[in-house]
């Protein structure tokens, strides 16, 4: 995992847009509420990691989900341009990424600057209810994730309004940033 500030210069979202400024630690995602684990594949113990978090954190529901021209057919296209789109959930969003690549970005503090969070295989990220963010993959149009769920999924993306500005789940989270009361990122 990686995380940088956006470049947000135009052109293909799907680039790494790596600003010249150095990367951004595990901790500065974590004072955004976004929690960071890295859990390969390839380690026996991955799947049980995996399963102990999903049951720290009272996820019950999980699936997988594949996006990729060859996975998403004619759709593919306009799935990513709604991807891309800034919104926030009322739930967290959490994936696990079992192969390919792709992008998070999130607002940093005072939601003017993106924070890039390149994401790959055994990388999963905790995004927080009523947190901006948008999602795409990266040049190599692939990526394979576990998504875990305290409910049934619920997939009602908010896109950035005044409306979300009145949820009651973004306002929690803002109070949770502002006063800096996210808990630290486990890195495992």
């Amino acid at each position: 995992m990686k995380a940088y500030y956006y470049d947000d210069v135009e052109g293909d979202p799907r680039l790494p847009h790596l600003s010249p400024s150095p990367p951004l630690t595990p901790s500065h995602l974590t004072s955004l509420g976004v929690l960071s684990y890295h859990f390969p594949s390839s380690s026996p113990s991955s799947p049980f990691d995996v399963n102990s978090l999903a049951a720290s954190r009272s996820y019950s529901h999980r699936d997988t989900i594949t996006v990729s021209p060859q996975a998403m057919g004619a759709v593919y296209e306009d799935k990513i341009k709604s991807f891309f789109h800034e919104h926030m959930h009322e739930d967290e969003e959490i994936r696990y990424i079992l192969d390919g690549a792709g992008y998070f970005d999130v607002r940093e503090r005072g939601d003017e600057r993106w924070v890039r969070i390149r994401l790959e295989e055994g990388d999963l990220i905790v995004l927080p209810a009523g947190v901006y963010h948008r999602f795409t993959v990266d040049e190599n149009n692939y990526i394979k994730a576990m998504r875990l769920f305290k409910d049934e999924p619920k997939w009602t993306p908010l896109n950035r309004g005044k409306e979300t500005e009145e949820n009651e789940f973004r306002k929690q989270y803002v109070e949770a940033r502002e006063g800096r009361r996210f808990g630290d990122a486990v890195t495992v």
